[in-house]
């Protein structure tokens, strides 16, 4: 793992507890300077959410894949003060049942200390605006099972519960 991955890891709060600004939060598209950020929240969301240890180099070598190869994804991260606080990853599915794009969230990860304060609404809202610019079909996402206030942060904006299971089988 690069330096740059272990000193990202400090984010650096002033404030005992931040307070949400009025003004909506900036959110922009990721940059290749985000890399050791984003990778230290994934390997931050994989030990919240399943307790896995994720190898730093593989991931953020995965990463790095997303900016040098764009149709895997798109990287949109939310800033506070200048500082990357939030992040989601967008793939996209062709349904050919309903001729249109799906847009997945995934890799979403809000930094602990800035939960609660819109970072995700406001992220959601920047992703879903241009799905709806983009005219996308829906937007998915999927979150592990026991991970109830991510559950209700979802409802909250609008998601519901598939028919549908996630199956996997590793290669």
């Amino acid at each position: 793992m690069s330096d740059a991955v272990s000193k990202s890891s400090q984010v650096a709060n002033t404030d005992s507890k931040p307070v949400m600004a009025s003004v909506p939060l900036p959110v922009r598209r990721g940059e290749r300077r985000d890399v050791a950020t984003l990778a230290v929240f994934n390997l931050r969301m994989a030990f919240e959410t399943e307790q896995l240890r994720l190898n730093p180099t593989t991931l953020e070598r995965g990463v790095h894949a997303v900016f040098e190869q764009p149709t895997r994804g798109t990287y949109y991260v939310a800033e506070i003060g200048g500082a990357v606080v939030g992040c989601v990853l967008v793939t996209h599915e062709w349904s050919d049942w309903r001729n249109g794009d799906i847009w997945w969230l995934q890799s979403v990860y809000v930094d602990i200390e800035h939960r609660r304060l819109g970072v995700f609404k406001a992220m959601y809202a920047h992703v879903e605006a241009l799905a709806r610019e983009a005219d996308a079909i829906a937007l998915r996402l999927y979150l592990e099972r026991h991970n109830t206030r991510a559950r209700e942060t979802y409802a909250s904006l609008g998601f519901e519960r598939t028919e549908y299971d996630v199956m996997h089988r590793p290669l």
